[in-house]
């Protein structure tokens, strides 16, 4: 397959579906227009599928399921590996292509393809991690053992900000555990995801093992009650995965559901201003805000609150804003779409008008050569109480909200008051705070004097309260979990005394 004709957009490109291992145009007269959000204009047209070209879909992918099940897990785990070869091979490429239909700068890119890698190798090695118990003569002539099943057809919906790392999430598990896959990319980036489905086919991957069709909620609708799909994995905001997961229960299927979060950083007067800094500006401000492990909150206890402001202030004001889809030194690109730039300055402006100080503005950014793109600098509001709506919404941008208390005890508790359990963070050189902090913020997952503390392939995506719903989690040995049924067989052979010769004796 040539990736020129098939992904890379060229004028206008129309986005086809992949199904069944061939590309195909999509038939839906409804369709949607994906920008160069580093220059504000459109460069390709995404078919809203219908519920009937779904349907199809997943009948194809169920159609793959009995071969890919029997399929030895060693033959399936060699397409991984085949997989992470393509991956290293065609990263710069890939990255290129992320860059310009999300706008993360090149470094970003690369770092979300790496962390994407990292998935692919931790599906390589399911033949180990799906090996089944024994024991041996549990009662009286009694054995039992346990097996992990693929399910059937699993489902992927996900996110814009990360559009070629989070089907790395949840594909090579899923489909290395023996169940076919049906992806449905966000329809603002669709083109990572078409590169995707054209290295799983050069890796070996069967036709119908990987799908993927576009859309919005007439196909998410479709998905989630088509009696064929098995599995929905979901990232994206809180209100859309509570929505996901509630529909996918009442249809009988299993769920996971990763919503959005309030990340909160909190930096003690005891801390390493400069390190704290460079971490919070990294996490609040890299991808320009626009990931779910950002930390948009920092909480600074007691004296870190006047030299981190300051400190945060003068950084942010030096990182290069601009354009993501050429070579430059740009250290932030833009944000996704013009209707998500309107949504953020219209938070900027609320967080005003409730009395939040701005530190710093970045609604001024200027890019000579894209006046069209879609740019926010780093923001910074100091003095914002927790009632304000820019303290408790999660803005997805790079908008950093920073509130002022006297105690770790406050500090702590104003974190557990969030709805969202995403992340949350600490900065200090005292390790009693770090252990109180440790074991009492109420996230799912804990950085001290980490900026994000988003975990590893190996370990789960442990997300809590509004920031996550389901059981088992994404990523590690939770994500295994999920994607397989365990089995347990009891057996018990007798003594046939009318075997003739092939009769088992004691002794």
């Amino acid at each position: 397959m040539s990736v020129t004709a098939s992904v890379v957009p060229t004028g206008r490109t129309s986005v086809r579906m992949f199904v069944g291992g061939e590309f195909v145009e999509s038939t839906s007269a409804r369709r949607g227009q994906v920008y160069n959000p580093s220059i504000g204009e459109p460069i390709a047209e995404v078919p809203f599928c219908t519920a009937a070209e779904v349907d199809g879909v997943v009948k194809a992918a169920h159609a793959a399921f009995p071969a890919w099940r029997d399929t030895p897990v060693v033959e399936r785990a060699r397409v991984m590996f085949r997989l992470v070869a393509l991956l290293e091979k065609n990263a710069e490429s890939i990255a290129r292509l992320i860059s310009l239909e999300h706008g993360k700068t090149h470094e970003e890119s690369v770092g979300s393809v790496r962390r994407g890698i990292e998935m692919v190798e931790f599906a390589c090695g399911i033949p180990t991690l799906t090996m089944g118990d024994t024991l041996h003569n549990i009662a009286v002539d009694v054995d039992c053992e346990t097996y992990f099943h693929p399910l059937g057809v699993c489902v992927g919906i996900t996110p814009f900000n990360f559009p070629f790392m989070v089907p790395l999430w949840m594909a090579p598990i899923a489909m290395t555990c023996g169940n076919p896959f049906v992806l449905k990319p966000s329809e603002k980036v669709p083109l990572s995801a078409m590169r995707l489905a054209e290295l799983f086919a050069e890796a070996g991957l069967p036709a119908g093992v990987f799908n993927v069709v576009h859309g919005d909620k007439e196909a998410v609708d479709a998905l989630l009650t088509h009696p064929l799909v098995q599995a929905v994995s979901f990232v994206g905001s809180t209100p859309i995965a509570r929505y996901i997961y509630e529909t996918s229960v009442q249809h009988g299927k299993r769920c996971q559901a990763n919503g959005g979060a309030k990340n909160h950083i909190l930096v003690m007067p005891d801390a390493d201003m400069d390190k704290a800094v460079g971490a919070l500006q990294a996490s609040a401000f890299g991808c320009s805000g626009q990931r779910c492990m950002a930390g948009s909150l920092a909480v600074a206890i007691g004296a870190a609150a006047d030299p981190l402001v300051e400190k945060l202030s003068a950084s942010a004001a030096r990182l290069k804003v601009g354009r993501t889809d050429v070579k430059s030194d740009a250290q932030m690109g833009p944000v996704v779409t013009r209707q998500h730039l309107e949504g953020l300055l219209s938070n900027i402006d609320r967080g005003v008008k409730e009395g939040a100080k701005l530190a710093r503005d970045g609604r001024a950014v200027k890019v000579s050569d894209a006046p069209g793109g879609f740019y926010l600098g780093p923001t910074i509001f100091d003095h914002v109480a927790p009632e304000m709506h820019v303290s408790q919404a999660e803005l997805f941008g790079p908008v950093l909200s920073v509130s002022r208390v006297s105690t770790l005890e406050e500090a702590i508790e104003l974190t557990n008051r969030s709805p969202f359990g995403n992340g949350a963070v600490i900065y200090t050189r005292d390790g009693h705070a770090a252990r109180e902090f440790k074991h009492r913020a109420g996230a799912g997952m804990i950085g001290i004097n980490v900026g994000v503390p988003a975990p590893m392939a190996m370990f789960p995506f442990t997300g809590v309260k509004g920031s996550f719903f389901g059981d088992l989690h994404i990523q590690g040995k939770e994500g295994i979990a999920f994607y397989t049924q365990q089995r347990m067989i009891l057996s018990r052979w007798h003594p046939d005394s009318h075997a003739g010769e092939f009769v088992t004796t004691r002794g």
